[in-house]
């Protein structure tokens, strides 16, 4: 009995045992991080990599730079030295070569562009740094760029757990560049795939199997297979494509049936639009202030390391471009968004006033009656069948409140923005364009839309000599826009507190373009001139049904409707589709 009772506790001692061990440490990650000439962005890769939620323990970081003509050896050096005084990385391996005269490759005349001697020196580097993973008996490596932004801390983490061959979080950047080929041709360079816009825009959501990606790796090393994967071209027998090392690792793995994925079940981050061989690395900043802003649709603005702040470029000096003022709309509640729109604003150089919204969410009785607000007799909302909301009373009034300022300050034009709205590339230079088309055809508007949402069904045509200035048809969204004294005293002549209705439909029935006689007929003098960039300058950072979509003015209450005649027609449900692509938006932003 004691011989069975002796033998039952050792074997339970074994069974705790292993389920103590079955707990397995984070596979081992060799990161290597090649630099050039990129102490612009090197302050947010570098907060960014820190920031990410895998051990640093189970990390090796190495990083190789040479021939540069800024301070990225100086901003690596600082960072390396924080950072091994923490003891929190296994091994940090830096190749860090200085360089004297032009800072020049063999046979560059430029740093900016690219030449066969080129392609061989980044090819040889990076088969170094796979050979050096493979040296180091390292789980995976990481091949990763110094100017993508890792804007999602679980990135590591989440490609670690894919448990995939070769895996790249998607990373998209301006325009509809990204990380990843959908198909190559038979030359084996870019074709885009017919489901490329939908991977890269998120529509079709997981981890895709793609001809190629590039700039953030991740490979597993652990398997037989990976033996094959490489970045130079002498490491592949018989090669048959170009000597380019992002084609050499792609045919490295296709043509040894290692399959390669770029997942986008969230929004892993950005990388900056490369360079083409005519610009000089002073552009690459003006891409940089773009790929941030772009950032912050998505993601707060990034917070650097404070080692870093005497490297960041000097923001430019702020300005109204000409203009009486600039005012920006926000909730007092929704101080992410002011922090995010004051970032903006700094990155571009724009000074803004921030204009309290009015909150639907507080309003009372008293405050409608004291303002005589009532809603149109008959109004109901087109695809809800329902009355105003508080918040769109809200809205209306922020935007009244100003219309009600500029001509008591007797301004000549405005601008006015609310602050859920993303920057087009290039913004500045474009608004400049745009500014000086408005003032070359100063009688031909009223009010001229920066941005807004584009009805499917809608008719309009340049201004005749004007690059950028359309005739505006009916159309939703006050997003950004113009506004002249002249307009505003159009919009508040009417006196459209008395017979309320969303803002957005209002501005369109001052304009007379507005499908709904019936309601057009509560405004007969409808003269207002209206205009709209074409393209576009900025659009909403959101839309309907997207993640981290929030609408302040639908979270509010109804307004107690008051019984009044049919609305009459409207065609409204003809224009839920845009003509450019954009989301179906059922709720008014």
């Amino acid at each position: 009995m004691r011989l069975l009772v002796g033998l039952s506790l050792f074997l339970l001692s074994v069974v705790l045992c292993e389920d103590e061990s079955s707990e397995w440490k984070d596979p081992t990650v060799f990161i290597t991080i090649l630099v050039r000439n990129k102490a612009h962005v090197l302050p947010y890769f570098l907060s960014l990599l820190y920031n990410l939620n895998y051990p640093k323990d189970r990390i090796i970081l190495y990083f190789k730079s040479h021939d540069n003509s800024d301070n990225s050896l100086e901003i690596l050096e600082e960072w390396v030295e924080k950072v091994n005084r923490e003891h929190k990385y296994h091994s940090i391996i830096k190749e860090l070569e200085t360089c004297s005269g032009g800072c020049l490759l063999a046979g560059e005349t430029s740093p900016v562009g690219w030449n066969d001697a080129k392609f061989q020196h980044i090819m040889t580097v990076r088969q170094n740094a796979l050979d050096l993973a493979r040296f180091y008996w390292s789980d995976y490596m990481w091949n990763l760029d110094s100017d993508v932004l890792l804007l999602n801390p679980d990135v590591l983490q989440d490609l670690v757990n894919a448990n995939l061959p070769v895996v790249a979080p998607l990373l998209t950047s301006l325009g509809q560049y990204s990380n990843f080929w959908g198909e190559m041709n038979d030359d084996f360079y870019y074709k885009r795939s017919a489901d490329y816009g939908a991977i890269r825009e998120r529509k079709k959501l997981g981890c895709h199997n793609v001809a190629m990606v590039h700039s953030s790796q991740l490979i597993d090393l652990r398997t037989r297979e990976s033996d094959h994967v490489a970045f130079h071209h002498r490491k592949i027998p018989d090669y048959p494509g170009p000597e380019d090392d992002i084609i050499v690792f792609a045919l490295s793995c296709s043509l040894n049936d290692i399959p390669m994925y770029v997942c986008n079940q969230k929004d892993y981050g950005m990388i900056m639009l490369p360079l083409e061989d005519h610009q000089k690395l002073e552009d690459d900043l003006e891409i940089l202030r773009y790929v941030l802003l772009e950032s912050t649709s998505r993601h707060p603005p990034i917070k650097i390391d404070p080692i870093f702040h005497k490297y960041l470029p000097q923001l430019p000096q702020k300005s109204k471009f000409g203009l009486d003022e600039i005012y920006m709309i926000n909730l007092e509640r929704r101080e992410d968004r002011k922090e995010r729109m004051d970032y903006n604003f700094d990155l571009l150089g724009i000074n803004a006033k921030h204009v309290p919204a009015v909150d639907g969410r507080v309003l009372t009785a008293e405050y409608l009656d004291q303002k005589k607000i009532r809603m149109m007799p008959g109004f109901s909302e087109p695809y809800h069948d329902r009355p105003l909301k508080l918040g769109e009373i809200g809205c209306f009034m922020s935007h009244y409140n100003i219309w009600e300022e500029m001509i008591n300050l007797d301004y000549e034009m405005i601008l006015v923005l609310e602050d859920d709205i993303r920057f087009e590339p290039f913004f500045i230079q474009k608004f400049h364009s745009f500014l000086e088309e408005l003032r070359d055809r100063r009688e031909d508007w009223d009010l001229a839309f920066v941005g807004r949402k584009i009805l499917h069904n809608a008719e309009e045509w340049y201004l005749d000599g004007t690059n950028s200035l359309v005739y505006v048809d009916y159309t939703h969204w006050t997003l950004g826009y113009v506004l002249t004294q002249t307009g505003a005293r159009k919009l508040i002549q009417p006196e459209p507190l008395s017979k309320m209705i969303p803002v957005d439909e209002y501005i369109p029935i001052m304009y007379d373009r507005h499908p709904n006689i019936t309601w057009m007929n509560n405004f007969p003098v409808r003269n207002l001139k209206a205009v709209s960039a074409s393209p576009r300058l900025i659009f909403p950072t959101h839309y309907t049904g997207e993640d981290g979509y929030i609408s302040d003015t639908e979270d509010t209450s109804l307004i107690e409707a008051d019984k009044g005649e049919d609305t009459g027609p409207t065609t409204r449900e003809e224009t839920k589709v845009d003509t450019d692509g954009e989301k179906e938006a059922k709720e008014k932003e």
